[in-house]
């Protein structure tokens, strides 16, 4: 068995409207759900947006901090699911079937390195 990890990117807009966002998270609380039954679900989380982030970056020997995402760009990290699969194509199943209850949000399917039980 290997951990995928499934992250899903949103643009940097205003969050949908609640009649719009409501029914994509109902739907998203039903495949994890899916996915615990399926004994593949590990974790998963959703982001606070990239203003909130602070990145620590070494310089001559110290650690800066500052405030704002470590990239600019007109998409970010918005959440992720860790899932545990026995190889690639059952890990794009499952992230085919995330894409798809986020409205066709992007989801990267990575796997993990050397990510031992």
């Amino acid at each position: 068995m290997k951990y995928y990890l499934l992250s899903i990117y949103q643009p940097d807009t205003e969050p949908p409207a609640p009649e719009v966002l409501d029914p994509i998270m109902r739907d998203l609380d039903a495949l994890n759900g899916e996915m615990r039954d399926a004994g593949v679900w590990v974790f998963a989380g959703g982001l606070f947006p990239p203003s909130t982030a602070t990145v620590l970056q070494p310089r001559a020997g110290e650690v800066i901090t500052t405030d704002g995402p470590f990239t600019e760009g007109k998409e970010h990290l918005g959440g992720f699911t860790v899932i545990k699969v026995e190889d690639l194509d059952e890990a794009l199943r499952w992230g085919r079937k995330l894409t798809a209850v986020l409205g066709g949000l992007t989801v990267e399917v990575r796997p993990f390195a050397g990510v031992v039980d």
